[in-house]
């Protein structure tokens, strides 16, 4: 017995090594990052349970869905988050609204951010103001509540990446509505968040960029024109194009081509929506 007590003294006395020691403290930390991740894997599994009701909840509260889409696009000294994103119907108007945000640190990206959302909140309120109106005027004009109760409207808003790099984007905002009537604005953004500023078309062809994009849409109107001499393309005596300038809008292509864009009406019949150029050089 008092050979085993003696043993048993010596085994505890016995110095434990420092990279024994660092091996332990090792192991006790790696084992407590794996429970660490089976806790988060359940907490994460619950969160997306959690998130279906989110989800839900956005097709009837704008407001959650302003705090809760960040679903980053782009990668570079930039990103562009769906800052808002909800669809929703109240007085047979249906809302479908998603608003981008350039999440950059670019004094360009914040001037764009609150011009989209200023246009954004424009658009929802006169479509808003525009139903109660033609509300109002059905009801004065013979129309009966059960008869109105039959028409509905669409307000929709959306944008898309028309191309991107780790410095640059360029994307295109759309508001639109259906009812009675239809409209559709776009709104073109081509950013340079690398030099904090808009690219232009001179950006892109040059100097002699109002030539070059005149040739170019001119021969593609010339090309519109069919056997009869028809066109839906208005003369310049009509109101049709005449030049590009710095307000004309555009947006570039992912092989690099700008696009030159005109809205519904303003040079062709309204068959011909919003018309598109593209300008080769």
């Amino acid at each position: 017995m008092n050979e085993f007590k003696e043993a048993k003294q010596a085994y505890e006395n016995t110095p434990i090594p420092a990279e024994l020691d660092q091996r332990v403290r090792a192991g006790i930390r790696q084992g407590k990052a794996k429970r660490a991740r089976q806790v988060w894997g359940k907490r994460l599994g619950t969160v997306a349970a959690c998130f279906v009701v989110v989800a839900g909840a956005l097709n009837v509260s704008p407001t959650m869905a302003s705090a809760a889409a960040d679903i980053p696009v782009l990668g570079g000294l930039f990103q562009v988050l769906t800052i808002r994103s909800y669809e929703t119907e109240k007085d047979q108007v249906h809302y479908q609204v998603e608003v981008p945000e350039v999440d950059s640190g670019a004094d360009i990206a914040q001037r764009v951010n609150a011009e989209i959302q200023q246009r954004v909140d424009e658009h929802v309120s006169e479509m808003e103001k525009m139903w109660t109106e033609y509300h109002e005027a059905f009801i004065s004009t013979g129309g009966t509540e059960e008869e109105w109760a039959q028409r509905s409207m669409d307000v929709n808003v959306t944008y898309d990446i028309k191309s991107q790099t780790d410095t640059t984007v360029s994307f295109v905002v759309d508001l639109s509505q259906c009812s009675f009537n239809a409209s559709q604005t776009q709104y073109y953004y081509n950013l340079d968040l690398e030099n904090d500023r808009d690219i232009t078309l001179r950006d892109l062809l040059g100097d002699d960029w109002v030539n070059i994009c005149n040739t170019a849409i001119q021969v593609q109107i010339d090309a519109s024109v069919d056997a009869d001499g028809f066109t839906h393309f208005f003369s310049p005596e009509e109101g049709g194009f005449t030049t590009v300038d710095d307000t004309t809008s555009f947006y570039i292509r992912e092989d690099g081509v700008p696009v030159v864009v005109f809205p519904e009406y303003a040079i062709a019949a309204g068959a011909m929506g919003i018309v598109e150029f593209e300008i080769s050089q």
